[in-house]
């Protein structure tokens, strides 16, 4: 392939230049889509695989301190009375609903990335569900264009369907197991309300 051989003649720089272009430019609001088959075009399955992937990962975490380092924070962004439960939410279990956005495609990559940074989430949990989150759709994409010369393989749809009915299922189930925490929450708050005081002893 064209593309590739001129990709080898620049020298063992070129992907380096890439992987740091690739960061900078995806930190803002920019779809990563493009570096993503490029990577597959200009340095094949593997290599571009572990490119696309850090380089994502890396963009991501930077995002984040980004936004953390201006101040950003959801409870003033967001004018609800839920928000600090919600924020708490994702201090605590936020890695699940990171993983769980990531897998589904149609999430915008930068989007969660400030979202992320606004909230309460662990920088840790968020970096390692990150990277996992972004592992199986990203390589289905540099495999595509890899083969994009060729005949695109049916196992790349299939591999995105179910990256994405993954990424919707957990996100389902966090979505229960909060709802569930907050109606616990609610009633023995309601119960609290309720319960008769205690009787004074007497003298």
């Amino acid at each position: 392939m064209q593309l590739r051989d001129w990709a080898q003649s620049l020298g063992p720089w070129f992907p380096l230049a890439f992987f740091i272009a690739h960061i900078v430019v995806t930190v803002v609001p920019v779809p990563r889509t493009a570096f993503t088959l490029a990577a597959g075009l200009l340095f094949g399955p593997v290599l571009g695989i572990a490119i696309a992937v850090t380089a994502s990962t890396a963009s991501a975490m930077i995002a984040m301190l980004v936004v953390r380092a201006a101040g950003w924070r959801l409870n003033r962004v967001v004018r609800h009375r839920s928000i600090h439960t919600v924020d708490e939410r994702l201090r605590h279990r936020g890695w699940l609903a990171v993983l769980s956005l990531r897998l589904i495609p149609a999430v915008p990559f930068s989007v969660l990335n400030y979202a992320a940074g606004a909230s309460t989430v662990r920088v840790l949990p968020y970096a390692l569900a990150t990277l996992a989150g972004l592992l199986p759709g990203t390589a289905a994409v540099v495999i595509l264009g890899d083969a994009l010369a060729g005949h695109i393989s049916w196992p790349l749809y299939l591999v995105s369907a179910c990256t994405a009915a993954l990424g919707l299922t957990g996100l389902v189930f966090e979505l229960r197991q909060y709802r569930r925490h907050h109606r616990r929450r609610a009633n023995h708050h309601l119960y609290d309300e309720h319960s008769p005081e205690p009787t004074p002893v007497g003298r």
